[in-house]
């Protein structure tokens, strides 16, 4: 009992100092006038490849940098890069989720005075990084059809906290049995107000209106903190 009793409460004072470094990285993204948004989705959800469609839409009128988060290797971040915009890696080094203090330690290394969109991809996990807040303005999933309709349900938190979900990989809907209904249902039944995008990165249907929404979020957030 008494070894459990100090496990919590180490989880507790792990996830506190996280949430005050969390806090200054929030401060900073508004005193930089910077939207930050936390992509979260499982591995081989489809995240980078969702940048890499995303980017050239979004740069003729915004500033972009990226913060990629993965456990080893700088392949994401190899990726980004052709697309000549501010990246950084960051390596967990086998940890499962990107944590505020980590995030911190890259932020100096942006101009931010050219970046009016933060977009942080999360280490590949659905569970760890909905815990973890990085000062994020709101978070963004990105769930791969073929995962199943019954992610959702099974991974409850993040749907709460996200405010938008990307269901990608749409070309494959007729290839597995996913039934979309019941997944758009249960996303909604845990959190009413998300914004739900049907998404093709192989063919770019349903593109244009995830990059309508985002982009709309960079002029509201610059509004509103200006």
């Amino acid at each position: 009992m008494e070894a459990t009793r100090r496990e919590i409460e180490v989880m507790a004072n792990l996830l506190n100092s996280n949430d005050t470094q969390a806090e200054i990285n929030r401060a900073h993204f508004r005193k930089s006038h910077c939207l930050a948004i936390n992509m979260i989705g499982s591995p081989g959800a489809g995240k980078t490849s969702l940048l890499e469609k995303s980017l050239p839409l979004l740069t003729g009128s915004l500033g972009v940098g990226v913060i990629e988060g993965d456990i080893f290797t700088s392949k994401d971040a190899d990726r980004i890069a052709i697309h000549q915009i501010p990246v950084i890696q960051i390596n967990t080094g086998g940890g499962c989720h990107l944590d505020s203090k980590m995030v911190s330690k890259v932020l100096p290394d942006f101009d931010w005075n050219a970046i009016d969109l933060m977009i942080i991809e999360n280490v590949g996990n659905l569970v760890c990084p909905a815990d973890f807040d990085l000062g994020e303005a709101f978070k963004v999933i990105v769930l791969s059809i073929v995962e199943g309709d019954d992610k959702p349900s099974k991974y409850p938190v993040i749907f709460r906290n996200a405010k938008a979900v990307v269901l990608n990989k749409m070309d494959l809907e007729k290839l597995t049995d996913v039934n979309m209904e019941t997944m758009k249902q249960d996303i909604l039944a845990i959190n009413p107000h998300i914004r739900i995008f049907e998404v093709s990165c192989r063919n770019g249907n349903g593109l244009k209106e995830w990059i309508s929404w985002l982009s709309q979020e960079v002029i509201e957030h610059r509004e509103h903190e200006g």
